[in-house]
């Protein structure tokens, strides 16, 4: 068995796609407004399910993001 083989779970990639799209909608309305925290937000959001490797860090991160780029928005960046 090759050591790269990754095992897709179905719930794992349905999940992955929704912060891949929030990341997109973040990143171009980020862009069009010049608003480089959405812009950076949505680039991570749309990033960061390559590298999570199980549906519990895909949440978890994913709030962790969303919550980051909110606190980002409060501060007035």
């Amino acid at each position: 068995m090759n050591s790269f083989s990754i095992a897709l779970d179905p719930l794992w990639l349905f999940l992955s796609l929704i912060p891949g799209g929030i990341g997109f909608v973040l990143f171009i309305y980020g862009k069009k407004q010049e608003r480089w925290p959405q812009a950076a937000g949505g680039i991570v959001l749309m990033v960061y399910p390559y590298f999570a490797t199980s549906v519990a860090a895909l949440v978890g991160v994913g709030a962790v993001i969303g919550f980051g780029v909110w606190y980002a928005i409060r501060l007035g960046w």
